[in-house]
């Protein structure tokens, strides 16, 4: 059974930093590209970010490029996405996220929120 736990969110100034982490288990995390998803209030899910199963090749979303960093250490079966220079439009649900099946909720942990104040 897929499991993901998604933890590191809270509430940060207009301009601060957050790292979230992604617990992952119930399937082979190496071989699977990942992703971090968010769902801002009355909006639908944006993908932010995509790794690699490998981990060396990333893609991201222009509008959190050059500010945010998605990781994973499959050693320890965890995803990651740094989050620098926060604005309040990136206040959203965060969720982690096999890839490209984000949208199926068997495919994405509970989510962890991020609120950012201006």
């Amino acid at each position: 059974q897929v499991q993901l736990v998604e933890s590191g969110g809270g509430l940060v100034q207009s301009g601060g930093s957050l790292r979230l982490s992604c617990a992952a288990s119930g399937f082979t995390f190496s071989r699977n590209f990942m992703s971090w998803v968010r769902q801002a209030p009355g909006k639908g899910l944006e993908w932010v970010a995509v790794i690699n199963g490998g981990g060396g090749s990333t893609t991201y979303a222009d509008s959190v490029k050059g500010r945010f960093t998605i990781s994973r250490d499959n050693a320890k079966n965890t995803l990651f996405l740094q989050m620098n220079s926060l604005k309040p439009e990136d206040t959203a649900v965060y969720y982690c996220a096999r890839w490209p099946n984000y949208s199926d909720t068997n495919s994405r942990g509970q989510g962890t929120q991020v609120t950012v104040s201006s």
